[in-house]
């Protein structure tokens, strides 16, 4: 199994980024809210952190066998290679490199594991949810209307 790494030890950069990390929210993240509403208002009608499925997705949508999930730019290192270089200059590199790589392949894993359960998976990067929930929810609104009702 893959562990991630562990905070036990490390000091913060600053006050400022140890408030910064303590007010990052599992649930009901800005980008999901904004979602959410964006397809309620389109009809959609869904459950919200189902853990009985792998990754316990933000969004799910039972009938259509669709999962979807809402993650955060640094979190799920989006644009990993410049990333991973500014990470690389930071205050405790190997830790942050090592817990974005091991979010990243538990993402994977989940993903994966989704998918052989039959589950269409759709990964929605934050900034992109903030920029237009509303073209965000028409796109996953499509992609359930495309996968065949089992």
């Amino acid at each position: 199994m893959d562990q991630a790494p562990s905070f036990k030890g490390l000091q913060a950069a600053s006050e400022t980024s140890s408030r910064t990390k303590r007010a990052n929210t599992r649930y009901d993240t800005v980008p999901e809210l904004l979602l959410r509403r964006a397809l309620w208002r389109l009809g959609l009608r869904y459950r919200k952190n189902v853990n009985s499925l792998p990754g316990k997705p933000d969004i799910v949508f039972s009938r259509a066998k669709v999962a979807v999930f809402c993650d955060g730019d640094f979190w799920h290192g989006r644009n990993w290679p410049v990333r991973r270089a500014k990470l690389s200059n930071g205050t405790n590199p190997e830790y942050w490199l090592a817990k974005i790589e091991a979010n990243m392949r538990r993402d994977l894993r989940n993903t994966t594991a989704l998918e052989q359960m039959g589950w269409q998976v759709v990964r929605l990067w934050e900034t992109d949810i903030k920029r237009d929930p509303q073209a965000i929810a028409e796109y996953v609104r499509a992609v359930i209307r495309a996968k065949p009702v089992a």
